[in-house]
């Protein structure tokens, strides 16, 4: 479970892919609706970092001050386009988790 001391140190650290190379900046921490518990994070990707991508959070661990995540950057930055708006709503989500 995240606190929200962990939340804070969730934005704007960096995020590396499986292998250790970095993918970008954790821009947005997305909570569930039901528990309040962060789910998802948006990854600023893209020329200059100009598009913000989904990742889910489990799975995920700290590795010293980044985010590793389980998964290449090719596959993240590759990810289906969702609006970075504050929610996602349950057909976005498992348009994510399907892909």
């Amino acid at each position: 479970m995240f606190d929200e001391t962990t939340i804070n140190q969730l934005r704007g650290s960096t995020m590396v892919d499986q292998d250790g190379d970095k993918v970008g900046r954790v821009e947005q921490v997305y909570l569930d609706d039901a528990t309040g518990q962060p789910t998802w994070v948006t990854v600023a990707t893209g020329l200059f970092g100009t598009r913000e991508t989904f990742v889910p959070l489990d799975r995920t661990a700290w590795e010293g001050d980044a985010l590793r995540v389980p998964f290449q950057k090719g596959f993240i930055k590759d990810a289906p386009n969702m609006e970075a708006n504050g929610h996602l709503d349950p057909s976005e989500e498992d348009q994510l988790y399907r892909y």
